[in-house]
């Protein structure tokens, strides 16, 4: 049983960082025969040559012993083969597992606040589900969401982000019945805060609105459940009521910088405000050709239409701050865990991935504030 994780381990985690068996061979100072046998769990290695391999690796010997739980309702898929995709996964399980076991042993668990939502099958109306979590969260339909990542996780929903370089991963969400809901935002760096705000309220969709469709085995992506979820997510950021009242309230401004003042107001992209106007017939799709245009005009700089993730400058004007999406509840826990020593500083510091030194200022900071 120890030799199949073992191996199943050092095949994912070499594969995820795209090393073939003969350059991880390389780098340990093993054979690639051995690196075969290994992976094929012909041989059982000693210790010694497990460690060379965590060190190529760039793991904790732990994590190479450690087996990866099985879940079943996930929905994570791409229009691409991704084959990082079990990696991700692995690490996933991992802090979803952590955060459970944080939740229980300091009785800290938060109820699923969307549960009445959540229960009825679909909905034919995408925005009638959006105004449901709205009233469910207590949310006038006129206020922004200033805050989403504290919104999601008071709802009772878990909320992790990880930084992949990928241009085809922007988030996954689980299931209730693996330990969730838990939904994960792409935060690599490249990839825009209004771009991680709206896939955490993209994934909120998907988790009310298309609740069986929540397969591990099914890994192409489903356009129209896309375009559903995407949907959802903006009339979730920016409901109607909401929307009609600060366009109005701007209507003094060059239409541009209407635009760019409705965006900050709802902490979304410009492209979610053109899109709502175009949905409202306020204007028409030369408006895309338009903006671009008369952004530069203004501001003496091209905006780069590309999709996410951008290279070069923004590809949203005047972006939001990397602390408008910032998810601290799992550290939070982590640290009243090591403080109330229900875990050891060093089990702290592997679950937030950092140093025992970086685990040892985390509290040191807490004791000076």
């Amino acid at each position: 049983m120890t030799l199949s994780i073992l191996a199943h381990n050092v095949r994912r985690l070499r594969v995820s960082k795209k090393l073939s068996q003969k350059k991880l061979a390389e780098m340990t100072g093993l054979s690639s025969l051995a690196i075969i046998n290994l992976e094929n769990e012909k041989d059982n290695p000693r210790m010694s040559t497990v460690e060379s391999i965590a060190k190529a690796l760039n793991v904790k010997l732990l994590e190479l012993f450690s087996p990866v739980r099985e879940l079943k309702t996930v929905r994570f898929r791409s229009n691409k083969k991704m084959q990082n995709r079990e990696n991700i996964l692995a690490k996933t399980f991992l802090w979803l597992d952590n955060y459970n076991f944080l939740e229980e042993t300091l009785d800290e668990f938060i109820p699923f606040r969307l549960e009445n939502v959540f229960k009825q099958n679909q909905y034919n109306n995408i925005i009638d589900a959006s105004s449901l979590c709205r009233n469910e969260l207590g949310l006038d339909q006129k206020i922004p969401i200033n805050d989403i990542c504290m919104l999601i996780t008071e709802a009772g929903i878990k909320l992790h982000t990880i930084s992949l370089a990928s241009d085809d991963f922007f988030g996954l969400s689980i299931g209730k019945e693996d330990g969730g809901p838990a939904i994960i935002v792409n935060a690599w760096d490249r990839i825009s805060v209004e771009r991680r705000i709206f896939s955490a309220a993209h994934e909120l969709g998907h988790l009310i609105s298309h609740k069986k469709s929540y397969n591990i085995e099914e890994i192409i992506e489903n356009n129209d459940e896309e375009k559903e979820a995407s949907f959802f997510a903006a009339h979730f950021l920016m409901p109607d009521e909401g929307f009609m009242k600060a366009w109005a309230d701007a209507s003094g401004l060059h239409w541009v910088d209407r635009i760019l003042k409705v965006k900050h107001i709802f902490h979304v992209s410009y492209k979610t405000v053109i899109f709502r106007l175009l949905e409202h017939g306020l204007v028409d799709s030369l408006i895309w050709k338009d903006f671009l245009l008369q952004y530069q005009r203004r501001y003496k700089r091209k905006l780069p239409f590309k999709e996410e993730p951008y290279t070069g400058n923004s590809a949203e004007p005047d972006g939001l701050s990397g602390f408008d999406f910032y998810e601290e509840r799992f550290s939070r826990l982590v640290r009243q865990a090591v403080e109330k020593e229900k875990i050891s500083l060093s089990r702290g510091a592997e679950m937030l991935s950092i140093s025992i030194e970086d685990m040892q200022e985390r509290l040191k900071g807490c004791e000076v504030i």
